[in-house]
């Protein structure tokens, strides 16, 4: 879809979900990387990323999930609503149930030079950590255009 006459990038993620004590869970990711070095509230998100060309959108939230965070999932899941960032990317999210382990995840890398116009090429994870977040901790943690898959995540796993 053009967003200001460019095609809007179309992305796809997983958002694992868990019961703790009666308490909804949802497992978010860090990006890695100097920009998001020091930043916590607002800056966490699903793993998601780019759709292929011809690939489906469930194949490649799993596909991406496994390149940031090392780990494959059992299971179909169901497709959430999928939601526009404030840069117009569009994101099909999948929430599926599973237990993980945050230190278990191993992310891919990207390289980028660093610091600006230093000429260094410096290596960095694409996700530099993941946590466990019970709804209210999630809504301070995920990017706000997020925000709405929780949302729908709790009202159609509501009893």
């Amino acid at each position: 879809m053009p967003i200001g006459g460019v095609m809007a990038t179309v992305s796809a993620g997983l958002l694992p979900y868990r019961w703790r004590d009666e308490e909804l869970e949802v497992f978010l990711v860090h990006p890695g990387g100097p920009f998001w070095a020091n930043k916590d509230d607002g800056a966490w998100s699903i793993a998601k990323g780019k759709i292929g060309e011809g690939e489906a959108p469930r194949a490649a939230a799993r596909r991406e999930f496994q390149e940031e965070t090392g780990l494959t999932l059992a299971g179909e899941g169901f497709a959430l609503t999928p939601v526009r960032q404030a840069g117009g990317k569009l994101v099909h999210a999948f929430a599926l149930e599973a237990e993980i382990d945050p230190a278990a995840i191993r992310s891919n890398h990207f390289t980028m030079e660093w610091p600006p116009r230093s000429g260094e090429r410096r290596d960095f994870p694409e996700v530099d950590r993941a946590g466990w977040f019970g709804l209210e901790a999630a809504r301070r943690k995920l990017l706000q255009s997020q925000l709405p898959l929780l949302e729908d995540l709790r009202l159609r796993l509501r009893p």
